[in-house]
């Protein structure tokens, strides 16, 4: 159940392909090798009002929120994370020429015991 959540302010839509970011950390997760396709979900999600720092309005933010289901060892998750972190910095590299954009990841883990799921994916995708 590797589900991304990314939150970002809306003056980034004029400079960021959203849908490119959600391909690449999708692929990205994948890439690690420790979780199936068909559980992997990534969405952005625009948020029209915000605050940041200084409140200039040039100033803007990406918030990854990654929720994970439990029975990966912390290095895993670490490796996961940094690699998440590197491809999306690099993708993200020209906000960072400015003194205007903040990053943020974070990895949680799922409660099994308070997480219902119904996946009509996985057998197709297991199929192959």
């Amino acid at each position: 159940m590797p589900h991304m959540t990314i939150e970002y302010s809306a003056n980034l839509d004029a400079g960021v392909d959203m849908a490119g970011l959600c391909t690449l950390v999708s692929r990205t997760i994948l890439e690690t090798g420790l979780f199936e396709p068909g559980a992997v979900r990534v969405r952005a999600f625009r948020a029209e009002a915000y605050a940041i720092a200084d409140l200039l309005p040039e100033n803007g933010f990406i918030d990854m929120n990654f929720r994970i289901g439990k029975g990966r060892s912390a290095e895993e998750k670490k490796r996961t994370g940094e690699a998440i972190f590197a491809a999306v910095s690099e993708y993200l590299a020209a906000l960072f020429t400015t003194p205007h954009f903040a990053l943020s990841l974070e990895i949680r883990e799922i409660d099994a015991e308070l997480s219902w799921k119904k996946n009509a994916i996985h057998p197709r995708l297991r199929g192959k």
